[in-house]
């Protein structure tokens, strides 16, 4: 049932996604007012955030044990599938990357700048950058978002229960949304621990979906280093997997200087489309661990 269960949230999901519809990261926000109170100048601990996420992660885990205790486990598939479809989502990109692709065709890099800057991080929103490491660092944006709130809750259910998932998912939610800024960078060093496996799972299954011979030339370094940022071993195994220089502006523009205004959109398409069939390979590979009696 795991994988009916995850399969139905999935697609509920990407539904609410195009619709642009219930956003997880609202949710997140408004239950962490409650602790985010500020008392003397002193600013909400570390302690605080992380009892704020184990709390529903530790209600959810009981709900489900309670269900199964009495025998009703059945009942409880339906509060996981509605938990997983708060707990994933990313609503709001399409909305912003459709008009940006249109903006990068007309050359007009002001309007598609203004268009995401919201989506790239605070240190990345400088309005003189190139259009280059704009387009970048939304690629990059756009691969960590999705990663987060579909890839890495996957895991998590799978390997420890809508408990766990929770738990991860308000990992990522406190190093986004923790009202205090300061205490964010700490929230994402804790968050960088429970992504290491699945980054590397998904870097792996890039290449499987991908440019398998272009991506074992780029990404086993990437594979390699204990220390490396989940961002950066996302751009670096989709660079190596995608094909046409989808991440490579540079050289693009040396290659295909005439379909330069084309660059944004087919480069957006390609990491979205990589993305879609690497959830298809984890439903795969999920599938046949059901089979096999693994989950």
């Amino acid at each position: 049932m795991i994988l009916v269960v995850f399969l139905i949230a999935y697609l509920v999901r990407r539904r609410l996604d195009s619709l642009n519809a219930i956003s997880g990261d609202e949710l997140w926000r408004r239950w962490f007012r409650q602790g985010a109170v500020v008392k003397a100048g002193r600013e909400s601990g570390l302690v605080t955030g992380l009892v704020l996420i184990t709390v529903p992660a530790l209600l959810a885990a009981l709900s489900i044990y309670a269900f199964e205790l009495h025998g009703w486990r059945l009942a409880a598939y339906p509060l996981e599938t509605l938990v997983l479809v708060l707990m994933m989502g990313s609503p709001g990109w399409r909305q912003a990357l459709e008009p940006y692709a249109e903006a990068w065709r007309k050359g007009d890099m002001q309007a598609a700048w203004h268009l995401i800057q919201e989506r790239l991080p605070a240190n990345e929103r400088g309005a003189a950058v190139s259009p280059e490491i704009m387009h970048l660092a939304l690629c990059k944006a756009l691969m960590l978002a999705v990663f987060q709130r579909f890839f890495l809750v996957a895991f998590w259910y799978v390997v420890g229960g809508i408990g766990l998932a929770i738990f991860v998912r308000g990992l990522v939610a406190l190093s986004e949304q923790w009202p205090q800024a300061a205490a964010r960078p700490r929230y994402m060093k804790v968050c960088e621990w429970f992504n290491w496996i699945p980054v590397r799972l998904l870097s792996i299954t890039f290449g499987i979906a991908g440019d398998l011979s272009g991506w074992l030339s780029e990404s086993r370094a990437a594979m390699a280093g204990i220390t490396k940022m989940t961002s950066e071993i996302l751009m670096i195994s989709a660079n190596g997997s995608l094909t046409g220089y989808a991440l490579d502006p540079a050289r693009f523009s040396r290659i295909h200087a005439d379909e330069w205004s084309s660059f944004g959109g087919r480069s957006l398409s390609a990491v979205r489309d990589l993305l879609s069939r690497s959830m298809l390979v984890w439903i795969c590979a999920l599938a046949l661990l059901v089979i096999a009696g693994v989950v």
